[in-house]
């Protein structure tokens, strides 16, 4: 592949918005005004829920779908005018399409003959391997579980040898063991191999041991873009036990949401605010206990952010 530039963004998006629909009155946003930049050698995610627009968001990058308004740009050329670019990038999206009654190597080498790209037997088998796949390549894919296609289909997107791999929802239909598995492959892909990820995804828990930057969609909008440890860093609840706990309450409350516990509270403070609140409590001579720092989870901070219900599909 050519010389990945270092000062150009991997992917830029500016403004993107498209809806569906043919009657106005009718017509679905599926994302609006949204703007991103993926710097070169990043894993990138893109958090929502099922149809919170991050599959639209890919099919727009990959110029698979026309933005109604908005421009995207990789390594600082546009998409749809220089279509050239998109040789650069590897994709799965919504999981690979794949022929059935072919096995699953012969699929690899139909992908690389009807896309022009020179694919070596070797590098079959090193795409293979590296997706764990090797035993069962040789089989029909009509035969493969969804979890099995979806390695193919990381194989399918490597086969250009992209510097750019874009991959939807890529830990669907694996066991804990294959997510495992996929997570250490795409941090890989990223610190070993120099390729900039982007993956989609609403498996929180996986996202935030993968990516070092996140951008959280809720109904086609924007809602909070940073890096994974700059957004949790300062979001952290104290468990705290105490005596009397209903005037640790009303002490804390004024100041911090509190919440109590059958022998302690909880209270939503940053990690600066921690000796303020023991402070506080020592002032109005509260016996303390115990004290412990409980770092936010990606999904608690998701969850925050986006103000919905823990029993919706975000796990």
């Amino acid at each position: 592949m050519d010389i990945v530039e270092k000062n150009v963004n991997a992917i830029r998006i500016e403004n993107l918005s498209k809806s569906f629909g043919w009657l106005k009155s009718r017509r679905v946003q599926a994302v609006k005004n949204l703007s991103l930049e993926v710097k070169t050698g990043q894993v990138y995610g893109l958090l929502g829920r099922n149809g919170a627009g991050k599959t639209t968001t890919i099919r727009m990058i990959l110029d698979l779908v026309r933005p109604d308004e908005g421009h995207v740009h990789i390594f600082g050329k546009h998409v749809h005018r220089d279509h050239a670019i998109l040789q650069r990038v590897g994709a799965q999206v919504e999981g690979a399409n794949f022929y059935n009654f072919l096995s699953g190597r012969r699929n690899l080498k139909v992908l690389a003959l009807v896309g022009n790209i020179e694919t070596p037997e070797p590098r079959i088998d090193e795409l293979l391997e590296l997706v764990g796949m090797t035993e069962r390549s040789r089989r029909r894919v009509k035969g493969y579980s969804t979890g099995m296609k979806q390695r193919l289909g990381l194989a399918a997107a490597l086969l250009n040898d992209p510097d750019v791999v874009i991959l939807d929802e890529p830990t669907n239909g694996l066991d804990p063991q294959g997510i495992q598995e996929i997570r250490f492959f795409i941090r890989e892909l990223a610190d070993k191999h120099g390729k900039t990820v982007l993956l989609s995804s609403h498996m929180l828990g996986e996202v935030e041991q993968i990516c070092d930057r996140v951008a959280i969609i809720n109904r086609g909008v924007l809602i909070r873009e940073g890096d994974v440890r700059e957004l949790l860093s300062d979001q952290t609840k104290l468990q705290i036990e105490a005596e009397p706990l209903e005037a640790a309450v009303q002490v804390l409350s004024p100041h911090w949401a509190c919440r109590q516990n059958t022998r302690s509270l909880t209270v939503d403070a940053n990690r600066d605010d921690a000796p303020h609140v023991v402070a506080k409590l020592v002032e109005h001579q509260i016996r303390i206990f115990e004290v412990t720092r409980q770092r936010q989870t990606l999904e608690d901070f998701f969850l925050s952010v986006t103000g919905e219900e823990e029993n919706e599909d975000v796990s």
